[in-house]
């Protein structure tokens, strides 16, 4: 589960922020997480709970925002959004499409008190 280790890396960032800036309290996370991540958000919550458990993060809340893929063609030119990295072009049904988005990993903003 590779879940738990981006969750161990998230938790180590946190950790620096809250060093940083001195916060008592972590109540909100909001990640970024393209669709060809291949990350599974239900898994990435549930290792975030077990992380947070007896810390300064105890209880927040993990939100997961997941941007669709996308591709350029390289038949038609076209910038498409796509369901799967197996996807044929909708514009032109090609197959030779080379990815621009949807396998980022990013912490967006976090709530604290």
């Amino acid at each position: 589960m590779h879940e738990l280790t981006i969750c161990q890396s998230l938790f180590a960032l946190l950790r620096q922020e809250q060093a940083a800036r001195r916060f008592s309290r972590l109540t909100r996370v909001r990640l970024e997480i393209g669709q060809f991540s291949a990350l599974d958000p239900e898994a990435l919550r549930y290792a975030f709970a077990v992380l947070c458990r007896g810390t300064f993060a105890e209880g927040a809340t993990l939100e997961i925002d997941q941007p669709p893929g996308r591709a350029t063609c390289l038949d038609c030119g076209a910038d498409v959004t796509l369901e799967s990295r197996l996807t044929d072009c909708p514009s032109c049904g090609g197959d030779r499409l080379r990815p621009t988005g949807g396998d980022q990993l990013q912490l967006v903003e976090m709530e604290v008190s």
